[in-house]
């Protein structure tokens, strides 16, 4: 992506007191699509293949702006999560989170464990803190054993968030 195509992107990204300079239609017809996830997708494989933690990052602003479902997103996104050269692993989190599927168990739960480099300052584990309470939100035995296993974690707080999901999903 060139950096005028970033910056037509950003522009769809709200500021602080400020709205969007430009309208999801116009970035779709720079790039010759009509479907705004279509396109996020688009981006996001792209980047992925090229490893461009930039256009990982307009690929999400896209998606947010087409107001994409997140469906669509699960498997390149639990590929892309453990990849350290990104810093969009807290919206990946987020995101298989809404999808509140058993197939996002595995990345869930690795996202209590590791730290990616770039989140390595963060003592309160927000990572973490999000994966779990996206656990907590799957039906099912997968996503309860991912949590029951947080239960005796040395981080406290972990631990913690861990108790009060599974005692919020009634298994403590």
């Amino acid at each position: 992506m060139t950096p005028e195509e970033q910056d037509l992107i950003m522009d769809l990204a709200v500021g602080l007191g400020d709205g969007p300079k430009r309208t999801l239609d116009e970035v779709l017809a720079h790039f010759g699509e009509s479907d705004g996830g279509a396109l996020a997708l688009r981006l996001l494989r792209d980047a992925m293949e090229r490893q461009d933690a930039d256009d990982v990052e307009m690929a999400f602003i896209v998606k947010a702006a087409a107001g994409a479902p997140a469906e669509e997103f699960l498997e390149p996104l639990t590929e892309l999560f453990p990849a350290e050269w990104h810093r969009e692993h807290e919206d990946i989190v987020s995101t298989l989170g809404k999808l509140r599927s058993p197939k996002t168990v595995p990345t869930l739960v690795l996202a209590t464990h590791w730290v990616p480099e770039h989140l390595d300052w963060d003592e309160n584990r927000a990572l973490a803190v999000k994966a779990i309470w996206a656990l907590g939100g799957i039906p099912g035995a997968e996503a309860r054993g991912g949590l029951e296993g947080l239960r005796d974690a040395d981080n406290e707080i972990i631990r913690e968030n861990a108790v009060k999901q599974l005692a919020h999903r009634g298994k403590l």
